[in-house]
């Protein structure tokens, strides 16, 4: 492994100071005895409940207090070179003395060439010792190592059930892969709750595990995990979207890379509001056949300086490792539309979007939504930072009578009993959203009258409803007109 190399390089090369962020303790324990066998130097382990103790040598070491001064005069005092690794030993950090002690140690001051490794899931140094420190990020577990993991808790449950586990060998393999991205403990726990839940691993697990992969790495709370996606089949109209996906699905669900095509990358739904676009963006995921990831805007702002783009990195990098996914950005405009009034933040956010847009390897598929078009950086509509700008319009009548059949089967009405076209043509101007409120208007009405929902009570419900396309006509118009030539119609 690479970061074995490098750890031993860095060993041999008499490294005072690294820092390594993780939870997984165990892992860099095995990652230090591999390097002592190349380098062979002794090794220590800090805790602040043991103390100091070797790891490289079976017998009990010489008893030293657990407290940081007492642990770093005893550092300073081994004249033999070693490597110490320093359990969550930072927070004890914000004392001088402890602070002064580490920095002589580092900077051989009356002390031999010791490597000290701070270890935690987030370690913060004091500015004085971030200069002298060099951070080393620890690798996550491979397919090999993933694999490995998952043969060893089959065997554990066989062992305690006394039975065999039921395995679908694609099926594993498939979740093997997907556990890419995870520390070893997170991935052994997500194994056990698949494991344990029915005894078997087959298809129906990747739901789960995906769910669950997602909640390990949305710690932060910046991603939404849609857990229930969409089909084509349960919305009227973009037909061109519909068929757009299908002629890409193939080549973005390859397991190898197409030589001469490149994978589809992203599309941008502008519409009026209400006329489905979100539903739209669930069954693009639906249609890929992979999770569906919402990115809001609203919690990647933060008041501190560089807190923004920090979240925003956070938030991209977790999404591919949940790849092949969809990303929904909804409502983009929202974020991107700061101007010069928030010093900066809105452009810089913009600025790595698009760079991340345009470098990404991981297969994730951004569809984002948007209904002010003018408030849109002309960065973001050049061609080539999507594949295709879709406008999602306001339906057709023939749309729209298709729309009213859905909504009342939904509602347990049969759509038999009614007058379609005649609704289809009272509704014109009205969006899916608008035609679904004037049915469940006319469904309270309906009840409060304490008489079945019939035409009369549908038709007097539209009559009462001024759609958008009315109280904001010349937002709509303009928007219509904006699109007219610009972008490809999603119906």
């Amino acid at each position: 492994m690479s970061e074995l190399d490098d750890l031993t390089t860095l060993v041999r090369a008499a490294t005072p100071l690294l820092v390594i962020e993780t939870v997984d303790e165990q892992r860099v324990i095995e990652c230090f005895r591999h390097v002592i066998a190349q380098a062979l130097y002794p090794l220590w382990r800090w805790t602040l409940t043991d103390g100091l103790s070797r790891l490289d040598f079976a017998q009990p070491s010489a008893e030293v207090a657990a407290d940081a001064t007492a642990t770093l005069e005893a550092i300073r005092a081994q004249g033999e070179r070693g490597i110490y690794l320093m359990f969550d030993f930072h927070g004890l950090l914000g004392y001088a003395m402890s602070l002064r002690q580490l920095r002589e140690i580092v900077q051989r001051q009356r002390s031999a060439a010791h490597t000290i490794v701070l270890v935690g899931a987030k370690v913060e140094l004091p500015d004085e010792l971030e200069a002298l420190s060099l951070r080393v990020p620890l690798a996550l577990p491979d397919l090999k190592e993933l694999a490995g993991i998952l043969r060893g808790e089959a065997a554990a449950w066989q062992r305690e059930q006394n039975r065999r586990i039921e395995v679908d060998n694609d099926a594993a393999r498939t979740i093997v892969r997907n556990l890419l991205g995870l520390s070893a403990p997170d991935a052994r726990r997500i194994v056990r709750k698949l494991i344990y839940a029915d005894g078997a691993l087959g298809p129906n697990d990747l739901p789960v595990l995906m769910q669950s992969k997602f909640e390990l790495l949305n710690r932060s709370g910046l991603l939404h995990y849609e857990y229930a996606t969409a089909s084509f089949a349960d919305i009227a109209g973009v037909g061109r979207v519909r068929e757009w996906v299908q002629r890409r699905r193939a080549v973005f669900l390859a397991a190898t890379p197409d030589p001469v095509l490149d994978p589809p990358r992203g599309v941008l739904l502008l519409g009026v509001q209400g006329c489905g676009k979100s539903l739209a963006a669930k069954a693009i995921a639906g249609g890929f056949g992979v999770p569906l990831v919402r990115l809001d805007f609203g919690t990647l702002y933060d008041k501190y300086q560089g807190e923004t783009e920090k979240n925003l990195r956070e938030a991209l990098a977790s999404t591919e490792l949940l790849a092949p996914c969809v990303l929904w950005i909804d409502e983009i405009e929202k974020g991107l539309a700061g101007g010069g009034e928030d010093g900066g933040v809105s452009r810089r956010v913009l600025g790595y979007l698009l760079t991340w847009m345009a470098e990404r390897k991981a297969k994730v598929f951004v569809v984002a939504t948007a209904n002010a078009v003018t408030e849109l950086p002309a960065e973001l509509l050049r061609k080539g930072r999507f594949d295709e700008i879709f406008f999602v319009d306001l339906p057709a009548e023939s749309v729209r009578a298709e729309i009213f059949c859905m909504h009342l089967k939904r509602r347990k009405l049969d759509p038999a009993g009614f007058d379609l076209p005649a609704l289809a043509a009272a509704s014109a101007g009205f969006s899916g959203a608008e035609i679904e409120q004037t049915i469940v208007s006319a469904l309270y009405d309906a009840a409060g009258n304490g008489t079945p929902p019939d035409q009369a009570s549908l038709l007097h419900a539209l009559q009462q409803t001024r759609p958008l396309s009315v109280l904001m006509r010349e937002q709509v118009e303009a928007l219509r007109a904006w699109a007219q030539g610009r972008c490809v119609a999603a119906d």
